[in-house]
């Protein structure tokens, strides 16, 4: 090995020369073959520098220090999720659905990819916090590594460890891959297939451009339609770089399409022709059927706005998910999640192009442009324009396409230092990075007030440095590359920590302090007062407190969601009846749960109660099934009133929870039906202040 300056390493040489293990054969070939390959993981490549292989290592370890510290915490983080990883893993059928309970009433109301890891890891370690959520942050690590790797294949050292640490660093990232949403799997099953892209672009192989487009299929049966937002930019790339002729490539590219659909359709369809009657309910769709899931709620429904079933039912548009258009991800809701190092990764872009554009068609340094940005600029502008269902922390997508460009960009751009253009445009980024970091810092105004001043001196002076390099000592261009990275990355891994360190809990977390002065737009009933918690969710004081989500209220909680975890646990508030809030789960005392455990196996569901957030606390309390009517929203027609009479006739649930949200004002016909029909029959007790019908045991 040899000893480099950081950003003045060379690029790697053509993979064809990359040192592979030895080839062994005759009896010690199973055995010597990995450990060969774990000699080259510890020692690296022969052409690296001293300083690469153990940067590497420590980039790794600080992405798993962040990811499973006090991992714990956040208990069961998004309830909704673990309590459908403890009905997978006491029962292979709600394994493979994706149920929410172990009778199978009930799906979630995605595709179970994700919920697989979990449960397989349940299954091995029992259902606890740690089983759930270590499986997320072992992911997270690897997307650490594999964008280390995607970049190191065509790039130096240098380019990849700035991508990896991006994504490492990403606030947005410290909270995904700490939580039990499907989003850790997607990105690491997104960043695979990028890394396969890039080896079928080398050679112009068939064989990696069948496992990127399988890897995109079984994103796909992660979260569904997002995982084809990348799906543009891979073709894209290939059809332009690879080093095969257009008829070649166009057949390549069919055949990867074909695995992509087999990939990601071989689970629906055997949903689809699964009789409704052998399968538990389809979970966020309107008419028990797989693919109303994928093309209406998690689809095209995302984009207009348009979605039954959605929170608030029908008739509820995008005004209602706040303002729409090209600035949405660097407001204030959703820009310290992700946007810290967006316009560097976006000027560093459009400057990569424009330097390669009169290279060779198959030049590597164009190509990884186009793949990283094209995904970049194709899921991004899906976000910022979609009027449906959008949430802050679904911009961690944006993460590894954000970390290659910026480590891409700006090791090119040092490299072509001796000219001017290229000075100029680095220090811009620099400036630009560190102003809107200061900015990013300034919405939180108590949240370490004196670093966005320490921001804005380093980013500004090292930026003026850099533009006159030519008058610097060699000895101190050193110093002033240390001093922009620091004004780069301290914002974001200052809201990562701070990520990292707080407890998140409920549907919709969110990374980093609190928040000020947010506006995120009107709608019925919508969010005009912004965000103002902190953690896992955020505030809603102007919109789902107070007068409710719709007019004339029924979400209940008053004043908004609270608390740095989210809502106060059991927040009866407007009327939950002690059962939790909307979109966190319930939490049940000791009596409640000792009830509900009573002659627990003669039934199939130990007590019904609306939606799946009210009922996760309870399943998970008890361990025993319970029926979520209406599904996640409350909002599924399912069960209908007949079926839910014929449950109870047939002695199938003992008990129902009442909620105070459909009781007091549904916005679910169905749901609301039942409620009725179970305060008409049956009689009202309060346990730990919830509100519990016994189903065996009719009114007089």
């Amino acid at each position: 090995m040899t000893s480099r300056p950081f950003f003045d390493d060379p690029p790697p040489p053509p993979p064809a020369a990359l040192p592979a293990p030895p080839r062994v054969s005759g009896a010690g070939k199973s055995a010597a073959v990995p450990i060969r390959w774990a000699r080259l993981l510890v020692r690296g490549r022969k052409e690296d520098a001293a300083w690469v292989r153990p940067s590497l290592l420590a980039l790794l370890s600080i992405a798993a220090l962040l990811y499973l510290w006090d991992l714990g915490a956040s208990g069961w983080a998004n309830a909704f999720y673990s309590a459908a990883v403890q009905a997978g893993s006491t029962s292979w059928k709600a394994f493979f659905f994706g149920s929410f309970d172990a009778s199978n009433f009930i799906t979630v109301d995605k595709s179970p990819a994700a919920l697989w890891v979990m449960d397989l890891s349940a299954r091995l370690f029992g259902v606890n916090a740690w089983s759930i959520l270590v499986p997320q942050a072992l992911e997270g690590v690897a997307t650490v590594g594999f964008t280390y790797l995607t970049v190191r294949r065509w790039f130096s050292p240098a380019a990849a460890l700035i991508a990896g640490a991006t994504v490492a660093l990403t606030p947005v990232a410290a909270l995904m891959f700490r939580f039990d949403n499907p989003d850790a799997l997607l990105v690491l099953l997104l960043t695979i297939a990028t890394y396969a892209t890039v080896r079928a672009v080398e050679a112009g192989k068939t064989k990696w451009l069948v496992l990127a487009a399988t890897l995109v299929g079984f994103a796909f049966l992660t979260k569904m339609l997002q995982a084809f937002l990348v799906v543009p930019a891979f073709g894209l790339v290939y059809l332009v770089a690879a080093p095969v002729s257009l008829r070649r490539r166009i057949a390549q590219l069919a055949i990867a399409a074909g695995a992509m659909v087999v990939a990601s359709g071989w689970w629906v369809a055997i949903v689809q022709l699964t009789p409704a009657a052998d399968r538990p309910y389809i979970g966020g769709s309107q008419n028990n059927s797989i693919l109303n899931l994928i093309f209406g709620y998690n689809g095209f429904g995302r984009l207009t706005g348009n979605e039954t079933g959605s929170v608030g039912g029908a008739g509820i548009t995008g005004s209602t998910w706040g303002p729409t258009g090209l600035t949405r991800l660097f407001n204030a809701s959703f820009g310290g999640q992700v946007s810290w190092l967006m316009p560097a990764a976006l000027i560093l872009l459009v400057a990569g192009l424009v330097f390669t554009l009169r290279r060779g068609r198959t030049d590597r340094t164009r190509a990884a442009f186009i793949l990283w940005g094209g995904s970049l600029v194709v899921t991004a502008l899906v976000f910022s324009l979609a009027a449906g269902i959008i949430h802050p922390y679904y911009t961690v997508a944006l993460a590894p396409s954000i970390g290659a460009l910026v480590g891409i960009g700006s090791v090119l751009l040092w490299r072509e230092r001796s000219r001017t253009w290229a000075r100029l445009v680095l220090a811009g980024t620099v400036a630009v990075t560190s102003i809107w970091s200061v900015v990013l810092l300034e919405r939180s105004p108590d949240f370490a007030p004196g670093l966005a001043p320490a921001v804005a001196i380093l980013g500004v002076g090292a930026a003026i440095a850099i533009a006159g390099i030519p008058l610097l000592h060699r000895r101190v261009v050193a110093g002033v590359l240390a001093v922009g990275m620091a004004a780069a990355f301290a914002g974001p891994a200052a809201y990562t920590i701070d990520t990292v360190l707080t407890a998140h809990s409920g549907a919709i977390p969110s990374a980093g302090p609190t928040v000020t002065a947010v506006t995120t737009g009107g709608g019925p009933g919508g969010v005009p007062g912004g965000f103002a918690g902190r953690g896992a969710q955020r505030g809603f004081p102007g919109g789902f407190g107070g007068g409710g989500f719709l007019p004339g209220g029924g979400f209940g909680n008053p004043g908004g969601f609270t608390g740095r975890g989210g809502f106060p646990r059991g927040a009866g508030g407007g009327g939950f009846g002690g059962g939790g809030g909307f979109l966190n789960a319930s939490s049940p005392g000791a009596a409640l749960v000792k009830l509900l455990q009573t002659n627990a196996g003669q039934y199939s569901w130990v007590a019904a109660t609306i939606d799946a957030n009210s009922a996760a606390g309870y399943q998970l309390a008890t361990n025993d099934p319970i029926m979520a009517i209406g599904g996640f929203n409350g909002t599924d027609p399912a069960p209908s009133l007949a079926q839910f009479e014929q449950y109870v006739a047939q002695g199938r649930i003992h008990y129902f929870i009442g909620s105070g949200r459909t009781l007091g004002g549904s916005i679910n016909a169905t749901s609301s039906q039942i409620a009725q029909w179970v305060e008409q029959n049956f009689t009202a007790t309060t346990v730990d202040g919830a509100t519990v019908y016994d189903l065996t045991q009719p009114a007089a």
